[in-house]
């Protein structure tokens, strides 16, 4: 069986007030001539469909418009979409029993029946060329849930348990239909524990890991969103990958974009993965490279001869603050030569100097009190102590927010 995996494409998402709407419809169109090509078996999109849960029309026509179009590209293929924790699981299915007359399953949330358990059988998808074709594999679609919102499969399963259980009990129902060892992909949209999570904006969404071991071995491949970093993941449960974003969202995302192309020859084989590359026609370019002063940046950016209308970030060293004009002038200089500049990003001198840059683990992190992570932040970045008003409100929305939970 052959799929393509994608994930994370955050259609509608705006770049420091810039419209991408130019490089979104690039990508779809590169995705619909993959499919062209390689004519799978199957199109798996592991969430975060759209940047927003309440994109614009333009943004969901755009959506509607190229899907027909990708789908047009192989009708023999089946597709498979999942909600990620940037879409509206409920707007994402609206359409959903109409695309499935089209080969396109849209799976935003667990649903339960009229007897109250939940309808495992609708995340459980064949993958046929037609509804009378024989079954060429199993894609297993798990939408995003957060680790203590997932449904209670088994009474008494205490809430932690319940992703585990969740994943158990998924993968033992598929394997009871799969009596013919058919190829089985599972599609999950969450943070496997570490994975690298390079170029990823913490403020955009949660980032609760969980451990591999989580989601069972069911599998032959399991197929990730939520990670923009591209990475195959090996372990005694499985291969597993996060095709990353097929556009950069962030200036920090600096690795290679583009769709994973999958092969599994039959249950219980090794994948074969490959990667084809998108071209994005507006790179996002941090300039100089190494943080520089005000006018070296300014320079470099006045000498930058670059093919396309790429997006800009000036990387600036300082030891203080700077030019207030100097966002102004950036802005013009690179409206003058076609490119569009976005913010400078600024780094003080003591921050270079200290070799502390002090990072905590995920325990640590736990363990550590809000104040105290707040003086980190505010140390960094000003190279002084917390006010004792900030830190007073700090404890205050503290306390508020531990009275609430207990």
């Amino acid at each position: 069986m052959k799929i393509i995996h994608t994930s994370d494409w955050h259609l509608g998402q705006t770049l420091y007030g810039h419209d991408r709407t130019e490089e979104q419809n690039a990508f779809l169109q590169q995705l619909a001539d993959i499919v062209r090509q390689e004519q799978p078996d199957a199109l798996v999109v592991s969430g975060d469909i759209f940047h927003t849960g309440t994109p614009s029309a333009t943004v969901q026509k755009l959506y509607t418009d190229h899907l027909l179009q990708i789908r047009n590209a192989c009708p023999t293929m089946t597709i498979v979409i999942t909600a990620g924790n940037h879409d509206s699981a409920s707007k994402l299915e609206i359409a959903s029993k109409l695309w499935k007359h089209v080969g396109v399953h849209v799976v935003g949330q667990t649903e339960r029946l009229t007897n109250g358990t939940i309808d495992l059988a609708r995340q459980i998808i064949p993958v046929r060329a037609t509804p009378d074709s024989p079954t060429k594999g199993f894609i297993l679609a798990v939408p995003h849930i957060y680790p203590y919102n997932f449904p209670e499969l088994q009474e008494n399963t205490p809430r932690e348990m319940r992703q585990q259980v969740f994943f158990e009990v998924l993968s033992d129902t598929a394997a009871r239909m799969n009596t013919e060892q058919l190829p089985v992909v599972l599609m999950a949209h969450l943070c496997v524990t570490g994975s690298d999570q390079t170029g990823h904006n913490l403020s955009l969404g949660g980032m609760d890991s969980v451990g591999i071991e989580t989601l069972g071995n069911g599998y032959d491949y399991l197929a990730l969103g939520h990670i923009h970093c591209p990475q195959t993941l090996s372990s005694e449960c499985g291969t597993a990958r996060y095709c990353g974003t097929p556009v950069p969202v962030s200036f920090d995302e600096h690795y290679p974009h583009s769709v994973s192309l999958i092969d599994i020859a039959a249950h219980g084989s090794l994948p074969k993965i490959s990667t084809i590359a998108i071209n994005n026609p507006k790179p996002l370019l941090t300039i100089p490279k190494a943080p520089a002063s005000i006018e070296e940046a300014l320079d470099e950016l006045r000498n930058l001869d670059y093919p396309t209308p790429a997006y800009i970030r000036l990387h600036v060293l300082a030891e203080n603050f700077i030019n207030p004009n100097a966002q102004e002038e950036a802005s013009e200089i690179a409206r003058k030569k076609g490119y569009h500049f976005c913010y400078i990003h600024l780094q003080r001198q003591e921050s270079v100097q200290k070799t502390s840059g002090q990072t905590l683990t995920v325990e640590e992190l736990r363990r550590t009190s809000p104040i105290d992570i707040a003086q980190m932040y505010y140390n960094d970045t000003h190279n002084g102590n917390l006010p004792d008003d900030f830190a007073a409100m700090i404890q205050e929305a503290w306390q508020q927010v531990t009275d609430e939970n207990d």
